[in-house]
């Protein structure tokens, strides 16, 4: 695309309580997630948030504005005020791979995204994929190793310690 308003050359850095993970973009595939969530980085929206679900062996979820200190919304329910529409393609969900957190409606995707900690294949072209580690595998593992409990929807996924986001920074690859 020509319009392009950053260089594709950049990556996401993910400052977590853990440590840190690196993301690659996909924008040949995804353009308007990717620049959605770059803005979304931009303006410091995901700075001080939590993953808030965290499922060992399929994936690790943040991007939601009530999991920061003092907000009341329900986890998980937040979003930045609007939608993206869904760029489904062929990229699979792997370990590794990031991709947008969604409901039921496919066009739902605004803030929220998943790590993948395994293979989850069956997610493909259903989830929008934009990205891929390129560093930090170790932090993924320690975060999809911390203990859950059930949460509001009876899932095991709640993590019993808060897992922060201290920020995500977009840089020069």
């Amino acid at each position: 695309m020509s319009n392009e308003k950053a260089s594709p050359n950049e990556v996401a850095v993910i400052k977590t309580s853990y440590g840190e993970m690196t993301v690659s973009f996909w924008p040949d595939v995804a353009p308007k997630t990717v620049e959605n969530f770059k803005k979304l980085a931009r303006e410091g929206f995901y700075d001080g948030t939590a993953f808030h679900r965290i499922i060992k062996g399929f994936m690790v979820q943040g991007g939601c504005p009530n999991t920061r200190e003092g907000e009341t919304g329900m986890p998980g329910t937040g979003g930045p005020g609007w939608k993206v529409k869904a760029e489904f393609n062929e990229k699979s969900h792997v370990r590794g791979v990031i991709s947008m957190a969604r409901s039921a409606h496919p066009d739902s995707a605004g803030s929220q995204f998943f790590i993948c900690d395994g293979d989850a294949k069956f997610l493909d072209r259903q989830y929008t994929a934009f990205g891929e580690l390129t560093a930090g595998d170790d932090v993924l593992k320690q975060l999809a190793n911390v203990p859950t409990k059930s949460g509001g929807g009876g899932e095991k996924s709640t993590p019993i310690e808060r897992v922060g986001v201290e920020s995500i920074k977009i840089v020069a690859a």
